[in-house]
């Protein structure tokens, strides 16, 4: 590799990637280069998922299960169809040092989400989830529904944000840019793009998106970013709305919706 080369895909230091470990698949055509066009399907997929999990209304979280399915198979669908057989890149076989990281990141973005949404809350005024409303009350097989359809959303919220996360990373890569802001920016505004997704869900709050949800989606990301595998970002991701929700149903509470 030419000194131009190495400068341009330089790496971060330790403390962000692993030394000597995997890179992002695709931006610099490895193992294969996916085209503008197939980038725009799979966005578009991601749009269209969404709209199905948010236009379609069922109350009962059985019948959830369906949006949730969709919006989660729908993206993973089109991504392996158009990537094939290299769409499996982005799921790693999770390792011991995979499940340290999503302890500690999971920990860390507790933290930061407590935080910022206290500070939201009290400064701007939050929103609860909608999504979580009563669930304190739900039947043992509604709320067995509950978890394992947050689950498969879950994925789905993560393909929602790498996919897209990838696609910029491609393009400003093949911009010219080198391989550290192009992730940088690649990350911003894949946070972004996740948090305007959840304005639905909290009441069009803007500013709550924005300054919780947007910055807890920085972490999870970052969790992909050091070990380039979607399994850990959805660890992180699952154990964090998780124990909001354990927290929802055990304090009928604010506390569970802070986390969120």
């Amino acid at each position: 590799m030419s000194a131009t080369a190495s400068a341009k895909d330089r790496r971060f230091g330790r403390l962000i990637e692993r030394r000597g470990g995997a890179d992002f698949p695709f931006y610099n055509l490895v193992p294969v280069e996916v085209a503008t066009w197939k980038w725009l399907v799979i966005i578009l997929s991601c749009i269209v998922g969404f709209l199905v999990l948010v236009l379609i209304p069922f109350e009962s979280q059985l019948l959830l299960l369906i949006p949730r399915v969709f919006f989660t198979g729908i993206q993973l669908v089109v991504f392996a169809l158009l990537v094939r057989p290299d769409w499996r890149a982005i799921f790693r076989a999770v390792k011991g040092a995979d499940i340290g990281v999503i302890l500690l990141f999971a920990v860390i973005n507790l933290v930061v989400a407590l935080i910022m949404g206290v500070i939201v809350k009290s400064i701007f005024g939050a929103n609860a989830d909608a999504a979580t409303a009563g669930i304190a009350d739900l039947s043992p097989l509604e709320m067995t529904a509950f978890f394992v359809g947050t689950a498969i959303q879950i994925l789905g919220e993560e393909l929602f944000t790498i996919l897209p996360f990838l696609a910029l990373l491609y393009w400003f890569h093949k911009a010219g840019m080198s391989r550290r802001p192009a992730v940088v920016l690649a990350l911003f505004v894949s946070a972004i793009w996740f948090g305007l997704a959840h304005l639905p869900a909290y009441d069009w709050n803007i500013i709550q998106v924005l300054l919780v949800i947007a910055i807890s989606r920085l972490i999870l990301t970052l969790a992909y970013i050091r070990t380039k595998n979607i399994w850990v970002s959805f660890g992180v991701h699952l154990l964090h709305d998780w124990v909001g929700f354990i927290f929802l149903i055990v304090t009928g509470g604010a506390v569970g919706a802070a986390l969120m």
